[in-house]
């Protein structure tokens, strides 16, 4: 089975819709620097030539860090380029499938949004690990609707797979959802948008270094 326990901890890096490879890369490498090490490659914006390129990049610095990548969306594309996982919104197709398809060993993340049913199916269909949200305001998703902090509670009670929090997360406010049960948290303008990533970085993982 997957590590998803030992893999799916503190800063979870997303990449924000860049176009720009070299760009990417040098945001990523200054996050990596800064002790990151889960990245989700998502590029709503990309061609399919163009996140290829980017995906197979990516899985190359990663892996020269020891941080995993995850390929939002695509199944197939992350099986091309050999990442470390998939992660799959409600639209994205079945979870059972794309366990099959990328075997036991690979991550498979869920956007569980609001429900606890939801976390509990992605778990039943393969999932390793699941993500609530939006916990804040979101710049990347501003009209979703957002999640109250006991879900990360009760998450965390009740399923056995590390609980990812996501949503208009900042260094300020994720000690909330930290302290509430998150494992992990999902961040790409605070992380990404900041004038020092790997600043950024070194502060969101300085977080899980004294929770408890």
């Amino acid at each position: 089975m997957s590590n998803a326990g030992a893999r799916i901890r503190g800063l979870y890096g997303v990449t924000p819709d860049e176009i720009d490879t070299q760009l990417l890369l040098a945001r990523v490498r200054a996050a990596l620097v800064g002790g990151m090490r889960l990245l989700q490659y998502r590029n709503k914006v990309a061609d399919a030539v163009l996140r290829r390129g980017q995906a197979s990049a990516l899985c190359t610095l990663c892996h020269e860090y020891g941080a995993a990548l995850i390929v939002n969306d695509h199944v197939d594309l992350a099986l091309e380029v050999d990442a470390d996982g998939v992660h799959l919104g409600g639209d994205d197709g079945p979870l059972s499938t794309a366990r099959a398809n990328i075997g036991p060993h690979k991550l498979l993340g869920a956007s569980c949004y609001r429900s606890l049913e939801n976390g509990a199916a992605a778990i039943a269909a393969g999932a390793d690990h699941v993500a609530f949200g939006s916990f804040f305001k979101s710049s990347v998703k501003p009209s979703a609707v957002r999640s109250p902090f006991s879900l990360l509670t009760e998450a965390r009670r009740i399923y056995n797979v590390p609980v990812v929090a996501i949503g208009g997360i900042t260094p300020d406010n994720a000690p909330q959802l930290i302290d509430a049960g998150a494992q992990s948290v999902a961040v790409i303008t605070a992380l990404f948008g900041a004038a020092d990533i790997t600043a950024a970085a070194r502060e969101f993982n300085a977080l899980f270094d004294t929770s408890t």
